[in-house]
C-alpha cells in the first residue's frame, strides 16, 4: 500500500488523562478524570483549537461543546500495562505492554539497599520513605543542607529518587549516585532511578530544577523506536522521552526545561527530521501542576499548548501526521499526589485530512505504535493500527 504519511509528530501531554479506566479502583483512583475535573474547576477554560480537532467529542468537558465536524481523528485509549507510570505508558505507546507490575516500596527500601549505597558512596542517607517530592524537601531539605547527606525516597510508583541541593551535590555527582543506586537495585525490579536536584535556601524557597534525570530499566522487548532505528528511519526525542527508553534508539535528542521550551524544540526537531518520527513529551502538566494539585496552573498550561497548536500546524506538510495523546492521568483534584489510572485522549490530524473521523475506544496505547509502524512498513507485536481508517478518510476527501 502507498505511504501516505512521511513524518509523524507524536506529542505526549504528560499526565493528561480523560476519565477513569475500568480498573481504576484497583489503583485507588475511582472517580478520577483529569481533563473533566480541570474543566469543571476552572471557569472559562478556553481550548478552541483542541476543541476544533475533536477534544469535546472524546468526553463531556464543561464549557466545551462538541463540534459538529471535527478536523481530526478523535478517540480515547485504554492502558493494558500494569501500572500508571510514565515509563510503562510510553513503552506501551511504542508497542511494549508491561504485563507484570514493577516492585514498589511503600515502607521504604530494604536496609541492605541503603547500607550498600552508603558503603559504595561514603555518604549517609536521609529519608528512605514514601513521599511527594515537594513534601520531602520541606521535611528534610534543611537537614540535607546541614549534613550533606542525599535524600532517598520513593512513591506509590516503582521509583527510587535521590534529591540533593545543587550547591551541596552538583548534578553530575548526583547522576553518579543514581548510577550507583541503579547497580545496587538491579535485581529488585525497580522501574526508574530519578535524580532530583533542587535549589533554594530554606524549606519555604526550595524548588526542584530542570536538571532532573531519569535512569529507567530497559524495555523487555524491541520497541517501535528500536524497529525504526533498525530500518534506518530517522527519529528524534524531545524532552524526557529518551530517558524513558533508557537512552536508546534515537538518532537525535533535544532536552527541554519546560513546556514552552518543549514546544519550541518540537519545531526545531521537525527541521532535523524530514522523514521519520519526532516523539515529544511535554512534562509540565504532570510535574508542575498535577503532582502539586495546582488546578489553575494545569488549566493555564493546557491553554498555552492550545495557543501554540496553530504554529505547529502551519509548519506541517501535507504528508505529515500529528498524534496528540498522553501516558497516564494526573488528576489535580484527586487526593494525594500520585498519577491516576485513566483513559488517555487520542487526536490525530494531518493537513491532508479535511474531515475528522471517530477512532473509537482503542484497546491499548500500543495502537499508536502499530499505526506509526505500519506507516513505515514495519510490524510490531502489539497494537491494532488505525492507519487504514486515516487513509480512507484522506482518500474520501480527495475524491
Amino acid at each position: 500500500m502507498m505511504q501516505m504519511f512521511n513524518r509523524t509528530i507524536l506529542i505526549i501531554l504528560d499526565g493528561v488523562g480523560i476519565g477513569e479506566l475500568p480498573d481504576a479502583a484497583d489503583y485507588g483512583d475511582a472517580g478520577c478524570a483529569t481533563l473533566q475535573h480541570v474543566a469543571e474547576r476552572v471557569d472559562g477554560l478556553k481550548l478552541p483549537h483542541l476543541q476544533q480537532l475533536g477534544l469535546g467529542r472524546i468526553a463531556s468537558l464543561a464549557g466545551m461543546s462538541p463540534v459538529a465536524a471535527p478536523m481530526a481523528g478523535w478517540g480515547r485509549m485504554k492502558q493494558l500495562s500494569a501500572g500508571k507510570d510514565s515509563v510503562v505508558g510510553h513503552w506501551e505507546l511504542a508497542g511494549v505492554v508491561q504485563e507484570q507490575p514493577f516492585a514498589t516500596f511503600p515502607d521504604g527500601f530494604p536496609r541492605e539497599v541503603i547500607d550498600a549505597f552508603t558503603k559504595m558512596t561514603g555518604l549517609p542517607v536521609l529519608g528512605n520513605v514514601s513521599a511527594s517530592g515537594t513534601d520531602i524537601l520541606a521535611r528534610l531539605g534543611e537537614k540535607h543542607l546541614l549534613t550533606g547527606a542525599p535524600i532517598i525516597y520513593t512513591s506509590v510508583d516503582s521509583v527510587l529518587q535521590i534529591a540533593a541541593h545543587e550547591e551541596i551535590i552538583p548534578p553530575e555527582r548526583l547522576y553518579e549516585l543514581c548510577r550507583i543506586a541503579e547497580r545496587i537495585v538491579a535485581s529488585y525490579r525497580i522501574c526508574r532511578i530519578i535524580a532530583r536536584p533542587f535549589v533554594g535556601e530554606s524549606a519555604t524557597t526550595f524548588r526542584r530544577t530542570s536538571r532532573r534525570h531519569d535512569f529507567p530499566c530497559s524495555p523487555t522487548r524491541p520497541t517501535l523506536i528500536d524497529c525504526l532505528q533498525r530500518a534506518r528511519i530517522p527519529t528524534c526525542s524531545v524532552g524526557k522521552v529518551i530517558d524513558l527508553f533508557a537512552g536508546k534508539g534515537f538518532e537525535h535528542s533535544l532536552p527541554t526545561i519546560n513546556n514552552a521550551d518543549g514546544m519550541s524544540k518540537i519545531l526545531a526537531a521537525m527541521k532535523m527530521v524530514e522523514r521519520g518520527l519526532v516523539f515529544a513529551n511535554l512534562i509540565d502538566f504532570d510535574m508542575l501542576y498535577g503532582h502539586r494539585r495546582d488546578v489553575e496552573g494545569y488549566a493555564r498550561a493546557l491553554e498555552a499548548f492550545d495557543r501554540w497548536l496553530p504554529h505547529l500546524q502551519k509548519e506541517m506538510k501535507d504528508d505529515d501526521l500529528l498524534i496528540i495523546s498522553a501516558d497516564h492521568g494526573c488528576d489535580p483534584t484527586a487526593p494525594g499526589t500520585d498519577h491516576t489510572r485513566e483513559y488517555v485522549p487520542l487526536l490525530v490530524w494531518s493537513p491532508s485530512l479535511l474531515h475528522g473521523l471517530n477512532l473509537g475506544v482503542r484497546e491499548s496505547f500500543s495502537d499508536v505504535g502499530a499505526t506509526i509502524a505500519e506507516q513505515f512498513s514495519i510490524s510490531l507485536e502489539c497494537g491494532t493500527s488505525f492507519l487504514a481508517q486515516l487513509r480512507g478518510a484522506v482518500l474520501a476527501d480527495q475524491n
